[in-house]
């Protein structure tokens, strides 16, 4: 009885049948791995000549390596590259088509390395390449905010607690808190880039190879900073991942709180701030709308990245070593993440910039929640009252101002004197938001002064 063919397959020696195209198509990774090609065919030209320094291999098998993969770059960079679902991923995919070309040249080149540390060598190297991009991207966005930051470094504008009016804060220094979360998180993409930049080939299946290879030359070829030290864990690895979905998932959240304040700023019963057009939408029956839509959709991916996250310690916490199958299933997580990212913040970088600022609409939303009454007790604890007794007297003058519909600034002196024998012509100051904000100037304060020191301080960095 004749054996169908099925000798496209590396494995096929092992087996008497092939696999269903059911099957063929479900274990396939092609159709989404195939991003990694360039990644793929740089660490096959490292291990190529490696094995070749090491004698494993001949300088001609070297050469035709070399002369095969330019080839392979070629088409794939020119979309005459025909990639199959019968080879399953990008790896196979390219040793196949080299193979052709070369001959049993591309058949050494397999030597010494398995499918296991290949592909985790190739997504270590497309990760480490992707926290590069975010990087820039992450600089490029801290520039805008700072510009705009400088811009409004004297703006007022009411900070909150609560949603509720606190204190008289500036539209730079509220822009600078943003800036201050986006810089923690560029110092953790760092960080995960240097736990990412480890090389996992080398490791083979799971137990390393019999081969005399010189893994620290392919680090220095591929620009690893080190070399995975046990080759069980190499192949099976998957923090590096989680590690970049989990750093990815605090940069959306601040995105997202971000989104959430120019949703609501952008609100007419706010009125603090214009979206350029090219960055909302309409409506398909109301004329007269202009929606945020790229600020909540930016919210609404936010979750998308969250999930992904979840969905990579979900897919590692139950996993024997070495390598599973179930590993093929970390790449459209991340991927997806990558791009989220990557569109989020080149979209943010371009929308910072066609932001414009309403202060008369900020100032007036200064004067609805009594915002100096805090520099009312401050006034008061100087002139030598204790703070929790100022407190109280402060509540009972804000009462007042309350029942009268003025702000504490529009109280007469003599009104205000009934509170507090301490309060003199002098509390003006303390009562308007330009003192208010002028007061605190210290490292960290919303002055305006403090705010251009921090601006110049995070463009020194």
């Amino acid at each position: 009885m004749s054996q169908p063919d099925f000798s496209q397959y590396t494995w096929a020696g092992r087996f008497a049948e092939p696999m269903t195209e059911l099957v063929k198509r479900y274990t396939a990774s092609v159709t989404f791995d195939q991003r990694m090609w360039r990644q793929d065919i740089r660490a096959s030209l490292a291990h190529a000549t490696m094995l070749a320094r090491q004698g494993i291999i001949g300088d001609d098998d070297l050469a035709a390596i070399e002369h095969g993969m330019a080839q392979v770059s070629a088409e794939i960079e020119t979309g005459e590259f025909v990639w199959s679902l019968d080879l399953e991923d990008v790896h196979l995919n390219i040793e196949k088509r080299l193979t052709a070309l070369i001959g049993d040249a591309g058949k050494r080149l397999h030597t010494g390395r398995s499918r296991n540390d290949q592909v985790a060598t190739d997504i270590r190297l497309y990760l480490r390449d992707a926290i590069d991009d975010l990087l820039e991207l992450l600089e490029s966005f801290q520039h805008r905010l700072l510009d705009l930051a400088e811009r409004e470094a004297a703006t007022p504008l009411p900070g909150f607690t609560h949603l509720q009016v606190a204190q008289p804060v500036t539209f730079g220094h509220h822009l600078l808190a943003y800036h201050e979360m986006i810089r923690r998180d560029a110092e953790r993409f760092v960080d995960c880039r240097r736990r990412t930049n480890r090389l996992p080939l080398g490791a083979a299946a799971l137990a390393g190879t019999t081969y005399p290879i010189d893994r620290q030359l392919v680090a220095q070829l591929l620009g690893f900073d080190e070399v995975c030290e046990n080759s069980l864990d190499a192949v099976s690895d998957r923090d590096f991942a989680i590690e970049f979905c989990s750093a990815s998932a605090l940069l959306m959240m601040h995105l997202s709180r971000l989104s959430e304040e120019l949703v609501l700023w952008m609100n007419p019963c706010f009125g603090f701030i214009r979206i350029a057009d090219r960055f909302c939408t309409g409506s398909s029956i109301m004329p007269q709308k202009k929606n945020p839509d790229v600020p909540e959709l930016a919210r609404g991916k936010t979750g998308r990245v969250y999930g992904h996250l979840l969905a990579l310690l979900t897919l590692m916490k139950s996993q024997p070593l070495a390598y599973n199958k179930d590993n093929q299933e970390d790449k459209e997580p991340l991927f997806d993440t990558v791009d989220t990212l990557s569109d989020t913040l080149r979209i943010f970088v371009e929308m910072i910039p066609g932001i414009s600022v309403n202060p008369e609409r900020m100032r007036a939303a200064l004067q609805q929640g009594f915002a100096t009454a805090t520099d009312l007790a401050d006034y008061l604890t100087r002139k030598g009252l204790p703070f929790r007794d100022a407190h109280e007297v402060v509540g009972r003058a804000v009462r007042r101002a309350e029942e009268s519909q003025v702000d504490l600034a529009q109280l007469p002196l003599d009104e205000l004197r009934q509170f507090s024998p301490l309060i003199d012509d002098d509390v003006a100051s303390a009562l308007t938001i330009d003192g208010s904000l002028a007061a605190r100037s210290h490292f960290g304060g919303t002055a305006p002064d403090q705010v251009l020191a921090a601006i110049a301080r995070a463009r020194r960095r």
